[in-house]
Parts: C-alpha cells; structure tokens; sequence
C-alpha cells in the first residue's frame, strides 16, 4: 500500500501578511474567507492531522474537517522572538539572526533549532509509514519546508530556499519504505481532482 500525504498550510494571520514571527494568532478575516472558499478540498481523506495552534484548527474548521491534534506538527518555536520581524532582529541582534539562519543547531531565541525541527518532522513522517493511505497534514511553513527537506535528504540550509504560501498544498507519498515529493507550492483547490 502506498501513503500518500498532503500538507496543507493555514490560511493567512495578520502576523503572516507582516513577515512576523508568529504567535498563537487566530486567522484573520481574509483568511477565513479563503479557507471557508476552499471546504471541501480534503473530502477524500481518510485521516485529518492539523498542528496545535489555533491557526491551524481554524483552517480546519473552515476546510470543514474535523482533525487530531499533534503536537509534532506544531510551528518552530521562535522563543522570544515571538511578535518581531526579521526587520527588527536585523537591527536588535544580528549577530543571533546571522546564527540562527547559518547554523541549523543554533537556538538563540531560547526556542527549538532548525535540526530539532527537521528531527521532529522526520520521527512525524517515520510514524506514518507507508501503508496510511491519502491522509492530510494542516500546518506550518516552516514543518512543511522541513518534511520537503527530509524526504529530498536535502541539507539543512536547503529549508531557507523553500517557499511555502498560506492555503497552498505539497504532497508526499511513501511506498516500500521511501518518501518521495510529489508536488508543493500548489492551490490547496487543485486537491478536489486529485485520484
């Protein structure tokens, strides 16, 4: 059997539209709307996970699906840059910064690194497993840039080059043991077609 995984990232909050470091922010009005625009998407899934801020349950909620909570799938923690912009870092600490975007161990936010990440989102995916069937993910950028990076084995430093847009999907799929990328960067509307 094969496991096929789509990850699908939470509709827009006011912290996304200003390039800020997230909270646990709800959606905001536009947001809601674009999500409630796309119920209906992940009808043929047989298993809905979403991570554990609101963000991420609200576009559940507006997909019209009712998910498990994981707390593996639940946003890098920025620690104490939560609320800033990479504008503001620049100027307050960019030494910190320069580390943190350089070295996939450093954490001088006091929250999780760039490898505890990877290493999180790739226990998440070995759970999986290959037999799972068409399955859903509502999460992160940031989880789903480390999920693409563990099934490409790509380094660490390939997770900067990867964009992941609000209510845009990527797909995995694992047979015999490997994960392949399928897709990403897609309109989660393309999903409805999806065999």
């Amino acid at each position: 059997m094969t496991t096929r995984l789509i990850l699908v990232c939470h509709a827009p909050t006011a912290a996304t539209r200003a390039a800020d470091f997230p909270d646990d922010e709800p959606l905001d009005e536009h947001g809601t709307t674009q999500a409630e625009a796309n119920a209906g998407a992940l009808r043929r899934v047989g298993a809905v996970w979403c991570g554990p801020e609101r963000r991420c349950s609200q576009t559940a909620a507006a997909l019209g699906v009712s998910p498990v909570v994981d707390p593996a799938l639940a946003d890098l923690d920025v620690g104490s840059w939560r609320g800033h912009g990479l504008a503001d870092l620049e100027s307050l600490d960019p030494t910190a910064l320069m580390s943190w975007l350089t070295e996939p161990e450093a954490a001088p936010h006091g929250g999780e690194s760039l490898r505890g990440l990877l290493d999180r989102t790739a226990a998440w995916l070995d759970g999986l497993g290959d037999d799972a069937g068409r399955v859903a993910a509502i999460t992160h950028p940031s989880v789903i840039r480390a999920i693409v990076v563990n099934v490409l084995g790509a380094h660490a430093e390939s997770f900067w080059r990867i964009d992941v847009s609000p209510l845009s999907q990527t797909i995995v799929s694992a047979h015999g043991g490997r994960w392949t990328l399928r897709e990403t960067g897609h309109p989660l509307a393309d999903s409805r077609g999806e065999p």
